[in-house]
């Protein structure tokens, strides 16, 4: 939901120190789903939390750009963090943050030629700005073939939640690498940062980041006096040139026809955040599974949480995954997965996680459901539980029923990353397993099994 300017006062406010060229784009904070715990089926939610964007004018005060959440002008840096924080493999990465500005494409341009690895991910995380900025720089990245991903860059040496503060700005711009990590959640590239985005040629839009689209504003100033059917004339000329330049940028870079008639009909006040099947159906980003990494959720009792969207059979619409690990005690786990079913297709009759052919979580026959979501849940052994986190990639297979008895099996790959760091911050809060017994049995128990019952261990899960 988009809370729009009501009164002309604040529509007022909400354009003010926009100029011609510029994307002036109500800030639209878009934060993934963090729901409670549960025990039984869940809804996935989403929230969007608006404020209007204000451009400075003034003083070095805070500016609205900055109370949003951003720097008053890009800035880009080199960041690394652990192993695989930015994929398997992938430890170092170029962030690009804060409001498009007016000297952001010579900034750009400097910084990158001294960077030789041209296969660094590149994470925006931006409102937007200057567009003729963001065609130039789109046009630069494309030409190093870049990789770009929206996400947060959240520095180490920088005050917990002071991310944009002079302190934590002087840390990124000192030249070298920061300690980071990456935070998709709430990330954004909205509006002209659109256009940095669509210019690299690998695109990924993890599932709880944003893209935002909207028309430009058009902002006449004309000197001098002028009728108003001359200003009507140079407004629909000026219109028809951005529209011009809006659309042959788009067709250069690959992407299709559709996302330009899109923009049109979203007004430079509103925003349009892509939604999955428009992100792919546009080419913006291809992939039939996206997914986050394995991260802990600190609720009242703490999980580690995996959330994907992959592509449905036709090809037009994708389904909602989830993944959540729970620690049970230190000798025990219980994976829930959460999937978005559709109730007029063959159900599932079987679900299994694998890593590698030696280990396996079988989740039984008997779902959960409630509405569109069905929920499978299965307990995890000590062995088990440190072949899954220890596996690069994990596989999943879904069995569904098929004519004459027979069993469908789709199997795709889910990525790893964050998972046994997950789990090892997961385990400082978790009890202890409980203690076996060590009193010894009396003679006639012991030539007698059925006078006492013993609690068993069975493949490390120990019975309660």
């Amino acid at each position: 939901m988009l809370w729009p300017c009501t009164t002309p006062a604040e529509t007022l406010r909400a354009t003010e120190g926009c100029r011609k060229g510029f994307h002036c784009l109500a800030w639209l904070h878009y934060l993934f789903p963090r729901p409670a715990d549960i025990a039984v089926p869940m809804t996935i939610r989403f929230l969007l939390l608006a404020a209007l964007l204000l451009l400075p004018g003034g003083s070095r005060a805070e500016t609205p750009v900055e109370k949003a959440g951003f720097e008053s002008k890009l800035v880009i840096y080199l960041a690394k963090g652990p192993a695989n924080s930015c994929g398997p493999g992938c430890d170092r990465w170029i962030a690009v943050e804060g409001k498009v500005d007016e000297d952001a494409a010579e900034r750009v341009r400097h910084f990158l030629r001294g960077v030789k690895d041209t296969q660094r991910p590149i994470y925006f995380h931006s409102p937007g700005g200057s567009v003729d900025q963001g065609y130039a720089i789109g046009r630069l990245l494309r030409s190093r073939k870049a990789i770009a991903r929206v996400g947060r860059t959240i520095v180490t040496g920088c005050t917990a939640g002071f991310q944009i503060d002079e302190a934590c700005l002087k840390v990124k711009t000192a030249g070298g690498e920061v300690d980071a990590s990456i935070l998709t959640r709430g990330a954004m590239c909205n509006s002209a940062c659109s256009y940095l985005f669509l210019g690299a040629t690998t695109r990924e839009v993890a599932p709880d980041a944003a893209m935002g689209v909207h028309n430009s504003k058009l902002t006449l100033i004309i000197h001098g006096y002028a009728t108003p059917g001359q200003v009507a004339e140079i407004r629909e000329r000026d219109i028809a040139k951005a529209n011009r330049e809006r659309s042959a940028f788009i067709a250069a870079m690959g992407i299709d026809h559709e996302l330009d008639d899109l923009i049109k009909t979203v007004k430079f006040e509103s925003v349009h955040l892509l939604t999955r099947p428009e992100l792919y159906r546009f080419g913006i980003d291809k992939r039939t599974l996206s997914e986050t990494p394995w991260m802990l959720e600190t609720a009242d009792r703490p999980y580690v949480r995996k959330f994907a969207l992959a592509r449905k059979a036709d090809g037009s619409e994708f389904r909602t995954l989830e993944w959540r690990l729970f620690c049970e005690n230190k000798e025990r786990a219980r994976l829930m997965f959460v999937r978005e079913f559709d109730p007029g297709t063959a159900g599932t009759i079987s679900v299994v996680l694998m890593a590698g052919s030696e280990k396996s979580v079988a989740f039984g026959k008997f779902p959960a459901r409630a509405g569109k979501y069905e929920v499978w849940s299965d307990t995890m052994a000590p062995d088990t539980i440190k072949a899954v986190t220890e596996a690069a990639k994990l596989q999943i297979g879904e069995g569904s029923s098929a004519p004459e008895g027979k069993t469908n099996l789709s199997v795709y790959d889910i990525d790893n990353s964050g998972l046994q760091q997950g789990w090892a911050q997961l385990l400082t809060s978790c009890r202890a397993a409980p203690m076996m017994p060590t009193t010894a049995l009396p003679a006639a128990a012991v030539a007698s099994p059925a006078a006492v019952s013993v609690p068993r261990s069975e493949g490390g899960k120990t019975a309660d």
